[in-house]
């Protein structure tokens, strides 16, 4: 849609009044503004300000202290570019709304690039340049809650009014009781021009995830994932619901995941990992060896939050090694097998709380240069990864921190401004997390030692 477009669909539409302009900051959350429909040209033109360092907000939507963009532009605004995203409808709200994304640029005109849709944009570019077309899938878990309790607890069945209470891996029974939740999400995403596909079961007590088909344009692939979530959360409270990307809400039931899919196509639109056979081309493992070299260093993307650790920890369903396989579900990245003309890497380390911007940028970019310099990967892995002496991923947040800090790929990823917004405001929830001292602490501690 382009800002020429946008009065003529919201002519169509007079019940809405308002639009939610926002963007999204490092931490995935969106942020912006209500803005009344007699301003629609304000949104689409660019003439939105928002301050800079809004996308560098912690978790609880709070400055970072000693923030180095405040201190470099006086925390200056920057320009609220419209993203040419369809304007969508918001129906979850007491008054029909729309939903407007924006991207952020400095007051000269260039990107800021501590935006992360402007970071996966950057790397989407140099692929550009080889003439080489990212195609991107995810995959999407969540867990619906009963949001009466304190802590979260599974839903009651909509259908029975019982609790579900066991783990129903691909359950029909399951998927058809929240049959209205289900067929309203899926009406949403048509609306929003998500390419939802299909939907499961999956391991934990009203866990679901839905999958989003390939598309070959990685930032529509992101801004898909970002929306689906914000889209779920929301029809989740119209049904009485809680919808939660946490990556791990239950300390003893499965974690939830965001899966990617990747493959490269070329001018003509073949895709360079095909050779026609199971193994894939030398570029598909240049591909994997970039991924293998970076996935360390980028671990603070894929588990950005305290609670994302939980997830990777070993012997969890979820990847806690440096590993590569075919038809491999216990390694980082998986060569998933089936006709050689879709052949595609599955990386399986994010969780579903990663911010999707700063996900495709890290596993992209780690892709990028894997191919550029030619790396070739160590051999795959064959049978259970979590049973073997392998090289693993950060064992918690403190470790992923400095290891994204030092990393010496990152910069070749990120700019460096975003590089530093990222470790400081995770360094800032850090602090908060040690000062924080949990009830388990207490029963566990307060008398016994």
């Amino acid at each position: 849609m382009t800002s020429q477009d946008a009065p003529a669909w919201l002519a169509e539409r007079p019940e809405i009044e308002t639009i939610f302009a926002c963007i999204c900051d490092l931490n995935g959350v969106m942020r912006g503004k209500r803005v009344p429909i007699e301003q629609l040209d304000k949104i689409t033109s660019g003439a939105l300000r928002m301050p800079l360092s809004l996308l560098s907000m912690d978790i609880w939507g709070e400055d970072i202290e000693g923030n180095d963009l405040v201190f470099d532009t006086g925390d200056a605004d920057g320009l609220c570019d419209f993203t040419g995203r369809p304007i969508s409808p918001v129906d979850w709200t007491s008054r029909p709304a729309a939903f407007a994304q924006l991207w952020m640029r400095q007051e000269d005109g260039r990107p800021f690039m501590g935006d992360p849709r402007r970071a996966l944009a950057a790397v989407v570019d140099r692929f550009r340049e080889r003439g080489l077309t990212p195609v991107v899938a995810t995959e999407l878990e969540f867990y619906v809650v009963d949001p009466s309790e304190p802590v979260p607890q599974p839903p009651r069945s909509p259908i029975t009014g019982k609790r579900l209470d066991s783990d129903s891996a691909l359950s029909l029974d399951e998927l058809q009781h929240f049959d209205a939740f289900l067929n309203e999400i899926y009406d949403s995403c048509y609306a929003h021009g998500i390419p939802a596909d299909s939907a499961i079961s999956e391991n934990g007590a009203g866990q679901f995830e839905i999958n989003l088909l390939h598309v070959d344009d990685p930032l529509q692939a992101a801004d898909d994932a970002v929306l689906f979530k914000r889209l779920v959360r929301g029809i989740a409270r119209k049904h009485g619901f809680a919808a939660t990307f946490m990556a791990k809400p239950y300390g003893d039931r499965a974690g939830s995941g965001m899966h990617v899919h990747f493959s490269l196509n070329d001018a003509q639109g073949r895709n360079v990992f095909d050779d026609g056979g199971d193994e894939g081309t030398p570029i598909m493992r240049h591909a994997v060896a970039g991924l293998i070299r970076t996935m360390q260093e980028n671990a603070l993307v894929f588990a950005p939050h305290e609670n994302s650790f939980r997830r990777l920890l070993p012997g969890a369903h979820a990847p806690s090694s440096v590993a590569w396989g075919y038809e491999n579900r216990t390694v980082a990245v998986r060569i998933p097998g089936g006709d050689p003309k879709a052949r595609r890497i599955e990386h399986r380390v994010a969780g579903a709380d990663a911010n999707p911007y700063l996900v495709l940028a890290s596993i992209l970019g780690g892709a990028f240069l894997g191919i550029e310099n030619g790396w070739e990967p160590p051999s795959p892995i064959q049978g259970d990864a979590y049973s073997q002496n392998l090289e693993t991923l950060p064992p918690d947040w403190a470790s992923a921190i400095e290891a994204f800090s030092r990393g010496v790929h990152v910069p070749e990823i990120y700019a460096r401004r975003l590089q530093r917004m990222f470790v400081q405001c995770k360094v800032q929830e850090l602090r908060r997390f040690t000062r924080h001292v949990t009830e388990f602490e207490y029963h566990s501690y307060l008398e016994a030692v």
